[in-house]
């Protein structure tokens, strides 16, 4: 089951900011509102590092990794761009 968002007044947010931030460095996102409209979410911050080789992990199925220094057959002149 998705968890949900608490949503807090802007009020609330700053009456009791540290004990917000406390939830957000647990890993929840807390969306600010002001009458009744989400104006802004604050959100967990995430490690650079792995969330990158997360998602080079995740493309490893999708990517197809060829030997492009081997010789195609193909003459090819690289000072005139052409074939």
């Amino acid at each position: 089951m998705p968890k949900v968002t608490p949503k807090v007044n802007i009020t609330e947010l700053r009456q009791n900011l540290p004990r917000y931030l406390a939830q957000v460095q647990e890993g929840e996102s807390v969306q600010v509102t002001v009458r009744g409209r989400v104006i802004a979410r604050i959100v967990p911050e995430q490690n650079r590092q792995a969330a990158a080789r997360a998602r080079l992990k995740s493309l490893r199925s999708k990517a197809r990794i060829g030997d492009v220094l081997s010789p195609s057959g193909e003459h090819w002149d690289a000072e005139r761009g052409r074939s």
